[in-house]
């Protein structure tokens, strides 16, 4: 009986760890967990309050990375990304007034993305919501966070920051 409960502490102890462990290589997710639930504001960039863009300009700022806080300027920064490629940290975009881009959201993986919605605040939607988010699903642009890069253990130049005609430095 005693063999049986020392191993099952021991689980714990593996899976507690494991979990601590996972948590800490994940700096976009622990950003994004601390903010569920903060009400939307128009024109909000802080915990008080988010609207879309500066949500995703204060997610991204707290990784190392100046977004401008409109979604149609957020737009025109990084690579185009196609939807079948989309990998958490993503910017996903959308037109929601039927004329330009003027929502914008992050994708975090399997088909999702957070974002700040009029009425709801930060949550967590399907892009292939059938009512409303994929129908007006324009694209997505990818901009490199450095902050992912050191804890998948990878180098990378933030593109976002290069001077116009710059060329990031060649890789080793």
């Amino acid at each position: 009986m005693r063999k049986i409960v020392c191993a099952w502490m021991i689980f714990g102890l593996l899976v507690m760890v494991a979990g601590v462990a996972s948590a800490e290589e994940n700096p976009l997710m622990n950003t994004i967990q601390k903010l569920y639930g903060v009400p939307y504001k128009a024109s909000g960039t802080s915990k008080n309050g988010f609207d879309c863009s500066g949500f995703t300009s204060y997610v991204f700022e707290s990784l190392g990375v100046k977004l401008p806080h409109s979604s149609a300027a957020q737009y025109k920064i990084g690579q185009k990304v196609a939807r079948k490629d989309l990998q958490p940290g993503d910017l996903v975009f959308f037109n929601t007034n039927g004329h330009s881009i003027s929502h914008v959201g992050i994708y975090i993986g399997n088909n999702t993305f957070v974002h700040s919605e009029t009425g709801r605040g930060v949550v967590k939607t399907s892009l292939s919501d059938p009512y409303y988010w994929k129908k007006r699903y324009v694209g997505a642009t990818r901009v490199e966070i450095p902050a992912m890069q050191v804890a998948s253990g990878k180098q990378a130049v933030q593109a976002a920051s290069l001077n116009e005609g710059q060329a990031a430095p060649e890789k080793n």
